[in-house]
């Protein structure tokens, strides 16, 4: 079983990329859509944030904006996040290893990938790349983001040239939509898939 890591920065457009992946019949875990399960109403993680960051929560789920509010910029209130949600999506990633385990490859949609050291876990990674004036438009049409905000989460990620020196291989995203899906059908090509 080969195993895919999708990775690259906010706003790059790896969703995208991840289900073309997922659509050419690879499973796809997707590491976001874990933590927005987990820290929404009823999630496993809701009471355990709560705990560590009062008044984070509203109507039995994770409240983003305050959440996100309290850790932004500060990079020990973070740590602590990070502690309670990277253990929670190892658990939650080994769990579709595992439901998966008869599958030619599996892909996994990472964001912080070379961040967090995982790169070493997976055969192949996939960075997903655009432009930077490209990347901040796409990021600031996002509801409720900011110029500041939009900073902070850049500069707690690396940066995209490093992570494309990394990469094995680099989609862009700044062409059309049949342009990027031609580059993940080459890649699924190269990778006998």
């Amino acid at each position: 079983m080969k195993t895919i890591a999708i990775t690259g920065s906010i706003g790059m457009g790896k969703s995208t990329v991840a289900g073309m992946f997922r659509d050419a019949g690879i499973p796809l875990f997707d590491a976001d859509a874990a933590v927005r399960e987990m820290q929404g109403p009823g999630g496993r993680l809701v009471s355990d944030i709560e705990a560590a960051f009062p008044g984070s929560t509203r109507d039995g789920a994770v409240d983003r904006e305050a959440l996100s509010a309290m850790v932004l910029g500060d990079r020990d209130a973070l740590t602590k996040l990070e502690g309670l949600v990277h253990p929670a999506v190892h658990h939650e990633r080994t769990r579709f290893i595992l439901a998966n385990s008869d599958a030619r490859a599996l892909a996994f949609e990472i964001p912080l990938l070379f961040e967090t050291g995982g790169e070493e876990n997976f055969d192949v990674v996939v960075v997903v790349s655009a432009p930077a004036e490209v990347q901040r438009e796409r990021v600031m049409r996002r509801p409720g983001m900011t110029e500041e905000k939009l900073d902070n989460i850049l500069a707690r990620q690396m940066p995209d040239e490093e992570k494309r020196a990394r990469a094995d291989h680099v989609v862009d995203t700044s062409g059309p939509l049949d342009e990027t899906r031609a580059q993940v059908d080459r890649i699924l090509a190269c990778l006998d898939l």
